[in-house]
């Protein structure tokens, strides 16, 4: 027998009363204590804090019927060990990105992001009215997993670098933490890359086992303390430029929840998917402040050539991908045609709009 029919199995008997010691109590009196793990820090601005915040929306939004009890990078799991913890059912959730786990799948890189892919609202408007949210079902389906955008970063920045970036040459032989397909991105044009959860990367830079590192932007950079280690701070970045983070909820578990109970973590998902990308919307022009006056960090950009290479790269990667299955197929199929199509209309409306919006007419 199959353990995800066994698993189901004992879940109906669980129905009926013959549920095991732990899990009778709290169904027989229409409660249930659910375990989410998360691939963050404790209480780590942004990241921990909405992952927090989604487990508290669902406690609260259930009335107490689901209390969701949150559990940081290490405590009950360590970080990368989230996704297997809740697909076997030892933690019900996690909180975290998908691309973490791309040695299970390839696929899953498409529900964080994609070198050069769709930017947070594009990715909202492919995950709920593209097709986008169907596909991840199915992927994350075979893994006993149902997945659930819960935040956005938006565009990300290019990261830290001990050394300046002026041409694609500079990129051979560094050390940088760079995880998901913009990792191998950087592999083509030279770079080591490596995936470190977040708590790892300071001391790594700060010891010289890397020499650089993206992470997120400056809200999260500041509060990691990279400006102590190293200062060229670059932009944009090419491989999260609408990073979506995921709550996965195992799918015994979500198949165990009454209909209403499903509308509410649906629904406190969602919001916390639209509350963490307005906060990193108001946090991260604030922090960049500090660390360029504050802290003295130099800010660069990557020149046209190098971000022309890293796209060729890109492209080259997002090609041999889409051809790991017929499931990575289709999924990038669906990414690739709501791309073109979002670009368009992206073009036209935010892009148009802010290159009218620096424009020196007197406003304030």
């Amino acid at each position: 027998m199959k353990r995800r029919d066994f698993l189901a199995g004992a879940a109906a008997v669980g129905a009926i009363g013959a549920a095991s010691a732990v899990s009778a109590p709290a169904i027989a009196s229409g409660k249930r204590t659910l375990k989410m793990v998360t691939t963050w820090p404790k209480n780590f601005p942004g990241l921990g804090t909405g992952a927090a915040r989604a487990a508290k929306r669902i406690t609260d939004m259930s009335d107490g019927q689901l209390t969701v009890k949150l559990f940081a990078a290490g405590e009950l799991v360590p970080a990368f060990e989230s996704f297997d913890a809740v697909s076997s059912g030892t933690a019900d959730l996690y909180h975290a990105a998908e691309y973490y786990w791309q040695g299970k799948h390839k696929a899953f890189n498409f529900f964080t992001s994609v070198p050069y892919g769709l930017t947070a609202g594009e990715m909202d408007a492919w995950i709920h009215h593209g097709g986008g949210q169907e596909l991840w079902d199915e992927l994350a389906s075979g893994f006993n997993i149902k997945p659930f955008a819960c935040g956005n970063t938006g565009v990300q920045m290019g990261g830290w670098f001990n050394k300046e970036i002026n041409s694609v040459e500079d990129l051979k032989g560094l050390k940088i933490r760079m995880p998901g397909l913009g990792g191998e991105v950087l592999r083509r044009l030279g770079a080591a890359a490596v995936t470190l959860p977040g708590g790892e990367i300071f001391p790594s830079l700060q010891s010289g086992a890397i020499d650089a590192t993206e992470w997120v932007g400056p809200w999260n950079d500041l509060a990691f303390g990279f400006y102590k280690v190293t200062k060229y701070y670059y932009s944009p970045g090419f491989h999260e430029p609408g990073s979506t983070l995921s709550c996965g909820v195992n799918l015994d578990v979500w198949k165990s929840l009454t209909p209403a109970q499903q509308a509410i973590v649906q629904n406190a998902t969602m919001a916390e998917n639209n509350y963490m990308m307005a906060e990193f919307n108001a946090r991260n022009g604030d922090s960049l402040e500090v660390l360029l006056k504050k802290h003295g960090v130099q800010e660069r950009k990557f020149s046209d050539d190098v971000m022309m290479a890293i796209g060729d790269a890109s492209g080259e990667v997002m090609r041999e991908v889409a051809k790991t299955d017929a499931l990575t197929t289709k999924i990038f199929d669906s990414y690739t045609d709501f791309r073109r199509k979002a670009i368009k209309w992206s073009d036209r409306s935010e892009a148009s709009y802010w290159n009218a919006r620096k424009l020196p007419f007197k406003y304030s």
